[in-house]
This record gives structure tokens, C-alpha cells and sequence, in this order.
């Protein structure tokens, strides 16, 4: 409603001045039961979203009352701005649309018919509206008014996502779908009263394991350099309700000007987003701005931008109009990075895949399949555990690859450690941490014996490499040239001399500097050692990797994408030279030097290629 600008009395005033009593809206019809039901929908239906994708939008509509004023208004930019969010509703994957209070600028029946007709246009989608102060008066136990008539539970009940309202009817939930998942939004008036609160709480208590947007419309307010704080009603939301219940990651309100943001710490030590977006004071009432939240679950990531869909739409703008028609500065224009199963771990811990047994993962040719649960290392004890010299990691296909650990150089028995840490998808729930590194020389090996037949196998006619790892951190140190996973012996000694050296082994995957997978390998025939190289991989989370040859090229993947740097020199089978095959690290001029330095899970090695959808990480077998 109003502009904050950098005077606290403001504030206070704003707060105080009511727009219509109830005695005043009693003139109207009487009771919402009693309206008639919403119109037929006037828009055509874009597509329905994909409530499964892991990228999603929730519009943002905010205060719309200078365009449904009866003094003198437009309602068609909202009428646009919902028309455009049904026809994109597939596009943009738009789930859901929350308005946040002061739909009209004096709350009386003509205008709230007027809004009814604009509201009209987002036929089929599902959204939320919540009372402001120039669409009512008083606390959410005001009694009937025009508004309650036209935005009351009888307007939402159509729809899937309504959950329920307050007693009064004020205050109401939706459980909105997407990215797979469940979504809590609440909408509360302006003014929630003790009752308004206790009904949100039994509604939060009710849907406990649900992330929530609470949304109303007087929360925070901005100076101009965008930097938000609680108004003195949001300072009642926080204490009240925000701040003890960790569900709520981020809430939203409208009434003043400039738009801003701020974070703050809930009770349970997690950051809580608090939104302000308000465009009232901007050209033509704000053009029916409207706001994206686009959710991307993978990127961990909440991308906004703020745009008019009814300014983008004409044909030939005046100059005012192409310099409103999106909104760019910081407060406008963002992103919010969320590591949502982290933030919602409390409430809602991932529901990660049971562990696989091993006969699930072998398919036709499997050579060699290595895991570091009871299933595979029976020294499988307690998180952080020392793997002891010695330590034998089964080669579960039974083909007599067996793997024994050990530690290099001078290397202390915290170098090598048993972990309940894995990859979502990995069959076994564990693995190995490695402390290996340089200055001095450090690390710890698993090596295959001296007659596995894997050290022999040269795979002519295709492999799949299969492994899980994760980088540390923060990743602490220099480890550039780090071995993961090689064949021992010297290029040199295979015949290959067209290499980086002759002391290298004839097939290894590495870390270089930049932290990029290198897949360097000697083919059988020919001398030459085509190599591929990822992408600079992330630190701190796990990935899984593959190196699938089709008897004629090598190409790697992580985590199911295939990476660009492939090398295109023709690459048939690996010229081993009858010894061990190792995990941990990779040895120069049969000498081992640095080690490892992170996690390693499940490792399978294939004598075929296999697709994607048959990695270790499928679980549609």
C-alpha cells in the first residue's frame, strides 16, 4: 500500500489507516455463502504443468488497487498478467499464484466485482488471495465484508491445491505440487488475530513435513538500497510463528515500496527468506507486475525475475512503457541458492533408494563389482573407522578380482577410513575415505592380487568403468594429478612411446589442477593414448562416472550426461600388462606418490558398453 521510504513513521501510519469498515461492507449481499459461484473460465488453457519436473514456477501477483479503483482504473493489466499465466502455465511449468493483499484500493462491491471479472481470466489455475488493508479493515475476525464475498473459501474450493480456510475465512492453505513433492503455501490476512495464528499453527502442525511459503501482506519493508526488515506486523508473524517452525523457508509480503529482501535465522539456526515486492508506485499502477519464483531442485536454486506480461505484449510500446516492461536491479531480478534437502532435512529428510544387493548390479559380462558394505568389506564397522592394512575388499562377482588395502609412504591409519557416506543411488550405502596428498607424499591403495584376472583383460570388444566419488570440502591443499582408479606398469613397456611419458600406466583416471577428470588410456592397437576430460567437477558432493568404450571410442560420462571432450582417435581395448588393477591412486614409473584425497563408493568394471539407463545409478531394473 504504501511507500516506505526511510521514515519509520510511516510505517506506523500506513498500519493504522482503515479503508472500509464492516458496518460499511455490510451494505452488500450478506453472507459468502451465499455468492454466486466464480464465472466460467475465461482464458484458454495453456498446458497443465509438470508437477515432476524439478524446475517450477509460483507466480507473485502484488498490490493491484490502483488498477481496480473506482475512482478512476484499468483492470486489464491483471486481467493480462492471469490470461498470460494460464497460456504459459505448461511453458514456465507455472504451478501455482499467490496474490499478496490490497487487490482493490477501497474494498467496496463495485470493485470487487470488478476484481471477480479480472480474476475470471486465470480459469483453471490454482491460486491464493489474501485481505489488505485498502481491501478491508480491522483483524481477520471483522465479520462480512465485499471482500470475504468475493475471495472467500466458496472462490478456492474449485480448486485442487485448496486446503482449507480459518473459521472467519480470511486465512487459507494450499498444498501445491511440484518438483515432485508437496508444497505448503499459507496465506494470512493482513491483520491475523491470536485465533488467525493458532489456526495457522494447527495448519503447520497438521502438514508438519511440508516446506511452506507463508505469504500476507504486511511482513517486511525496504529502504531504497533494498535491505528489508520486519515491519512491526512482521515482527509479530516472526515471533508468533516464523521463527519457530522451521518449515518455513520463505515468506513474502507487498503493502510498501521500494522492493527488498533480507535473511534471518529461525530458532532451529536455518535461514528464512523474507521477501517484499510491491509495484503500486511504478508506471500505470504497475502495469499488473508479477513476479517468478522459479524453483530448480537440481540447481538448488530459487531464480526471480519480475516482468508485466500486459507491457510485453504490445505491439508498438512508447518509450515509458518499454522501460517498465521487466524490472532488473538487485531486488528484482535475483537468485536464492536453497540446498533444499539440507534446509528441509529436519522436517523432511530425503527419502533416499534402499541399498540394491549385489546380484542386482551384475549384468551379462560384469568383470569385477567392488562395494564397501557388509556385503563387500567385512571390516564394514563404524563411520570413520581405520580400513587396516590388509583389508580385503571382495570382488563380488566371484571371478577371483579380489582388492587388499594398504598405505603408502609413511601414511598413518586415518588415511584410510570406512564411511556411511554415499551417493543417493548408489547399491551399497558406504565407502572409503581417502586422506591422501602431497608434501609429504601420502595416501592409501586397494590392489587386486597378482593373478586376477582382471589384470590381463583387454577388452577388445568394449567396457564400461563404472565408479562413485566425492571431493572434500572445502578441498584443502594440492592435489593435482591425483590417481583414482588405474592399471599399474609402464606405456613404455606395452610399446607405447606416442604418450605424455613412458612411465605413465596404460589406462588411469586422474584430477588434474583444475579439478577436470582425466580418462587417459593406451589402446591395444596403434600407439597412441586418447584421452577424455570432463568439466572442473564440484567439490562436496557426490557424482558418479563412467567410461563406456564400444570397441571403437571412449566416452565418459558424469552423472549420466555425457561430457564434451571426448577423444575422437579411434580407442580399442586396454593394453594392460598382466598387473594389478588399484583404486586410490595411480602409479609413475611403477611408483606410487600421492594418493587420493576423498571418497570412492561402488566400482564395477563391464566387458561391454552399457547405455545410461543400465549405469549403476538405474533403478528401473
Amino acid at each position: 500500500m504504501e511507500n516506505k521510504l526511510s521514515r519509520r513513521s510511516l510505517l506506523q501510519a500506513a498500519a493504522a489507516v482503515p479503508i472500509l469498515s464492516a458496518a460499511a461492507a455490510s451494505a452488500a449481499p450478506t453472507a459468502a455463502a451465499a455468492a454466486p459461484a466464480p464465472a466460467a473460465p475465461a482464458a484458454q488453457n495453456g498446458g497443465r504443468p509438470d508437477t515432476a519436473d524439478p524446475r517450477f514456477t509460483i507466480a507473485v501477483l502484488p498490490d493491484t488497487q490502483y488498477l481496480l479503483d473506482d475512482g478512476g482504473s484499468d483492470a486489464e493489466p491483471v486481467a493480462a498478467t492471469l490470461r498470460h499465466l494460464v497460456r504459459e502455465q505448461a511453458r514456465d511449468n507455472i504451478v501455482f499464484m499467490a496474490h499478496l493483499g490490497d487487490v482493490t484500493e477501497h474494498g467496496t462491491v463495485s470493485e470487487m466485482r470488478a476484481a471477480s471479472r479480472a480474476f475470471d481470466a486465470a480459469g483453471r489455475l490454482s491460486y491464493s488471495v489474501l485481505a489488505g488493508n485498502h481491501d478491508v479493515s480491522g483483524d481477520d475476525q471483522r465479520g462480512d465484508t465485499p471482500y470475504l464475498r468475493t475471495f472467500g473459501p466458496r472462490r478456492f474450493s474449485r480448486m485442487k491445491t485448496y486446503g482449507g480456510s480459518s473459521p472467519d475465512g480470511y486465512n487459507s492453505y494450499h498444498v501445491v505440487r511440484g518438483g515432485g513433492r508437496d508444497w505448503l503455501v499459507l496465506a494470512l490476512d493482513w491483520r491475523a488475530s491470536d485465533a488467525g495464528l493458532a489456526w495457522a499453527q494447527g495448519v503447520l502442525g497438521e502438514h508438519a513435513e511440508l516446506p511452506t511459503i507463508l505469504t500476507t501482506h504486511d511482513l517486511v519493508w525496504a529502504e531504497d538500497d533494498g535491505a528489508a526488515q520486519l515491519s512491526d506486523n512482521g515482527q509479530r508473524l516472526w515471533e508468533r510463528l516464523i521463527r519457530g517452525n522451521d518449515q518455513i523457508f520463505l515468506a513474502l509480503g507487498g503493502h510498501y515500496w521500494p522492493s527488498g529482501r533480507t535473511t534471518m535465522t529461525n530458532d532451529a539456526g536455518n535461514p528464512v527468506h523474507l521477501h517484499i515486492t510491491n509495484y503500486q508506485d511504478r508506471y500505470y499502477g504497475g502495469a499488473g507486475m508479477v513476479r517468478y519464483y522459479s524453483f530448480d531442485l537440481d540447481r538448488g536454486v530459487i531464480d526471480v525475475e519480475t516482468f508485466s506480461p500486459w507491457l510485453r505484449a504490445k505491439q508498438d510500446p512508447t518509450p515509458l512503457e518499454s522501460e517498465h516492461v521487466e524490472l532488473s536491479g538487485d531486488v528484482d531480478r535475483f537468485t536464492v541458492e536453497i540446498d533444499f534437502d539440507e534446509r528441509f532435512a529436519a522436517f523432511a529428510p530425503p527419502v533416499l533408494p534402499v541399498p540394491l544387493p549385489p546380484s542386482a548390479v551384475m549384468p551379462r559380462g560384469t568383470v569385477a563389482y567392488w562395494r564397501f558394505d557388509e556385503a563387500g568389506l567385512a571390516t564394514a564397522v563404524a563411520d570413520g573407522a581405520p580400513v587396516a592394512p590388509g583389508t580385503v575388499a571382495r570382488d563380488l562377482t566371484g571371478n577371483g578380482n579380489d582388492l587388499t588395502s594398504s598405505l603408502l609412504h609413511a601414511s598413518g591409519p586415518e588415511t584410510l577410513t570406512w564411511s556411511a557416506e554415499h551417493h543417493d543411488a548408489q547399491p551399497a550405502h558406504a565407502s572409503l575415505r581417502f586422506d591422501g596428498g602431497k608434501g609429504p607424499d601420502r595416501g592409501a591403495v586397494l590392489r587386486t592380487g597378482p593373478d586376477a584376472p582382471v589384470n590381463s583383460a583387454k577388452f577388445e570388444s568394449g567396457y564400461t568403468i563404472e565408479t562413485f566419488l566425492k571431493l572434500p570440502e572445502p578441498f584443502e591443499g594440492d592435489h593435482s594429478w591425483m590417481g583414482i582408479l588405474s592399471w599399474e606398469g609402464r606405456a613404455g613397456d606395452a610399446g607405447k612411446h606416442s604418450g605424455w611419458s613412458d612411465d605413465e600406466p596404460t589406462c588411469s583416471l586422474n584430477l588434474s589442477g583444475e579439478r577436470f577428470l582425466q580418462f587417459v588410456v593406451y589402446p591395444v592397437p596403434g600407439d597412441a593414448d586418447p584421452t577424455s576430460w570432463s568439466h572442473a567437477i564440484p567439490v562436496g558432493r557426490w557424482m558418479h562416472v563412467a567410461l563406456v568404450n564400444d570397441g571403437r571410442h571412449t566416452v565418459m560420462y558424469v552423472d549420466g550426461s555425457k561430457i564434451v571432450r571426448n577423444a575422437a582417435e579411434e580407442s580399442r581395448g586396454i593394453s594392460t600388462l598382466g598387473k594389478p588393477f588399484a583404486i586410490g591412486g595411480t602409479q609413475f614409473d611403477e611408483k606410487y606418490e600421492q594418493g587420493f584425497y576423498g571418497w570412492i563408493g561402488d566400482t564395477r568394471i563391464v566387458s561391454r558398453a552399457l547405455r545410461p539407463d543400465q549405469f549403476l545409478t538405474a533403478r528401473n531394473r
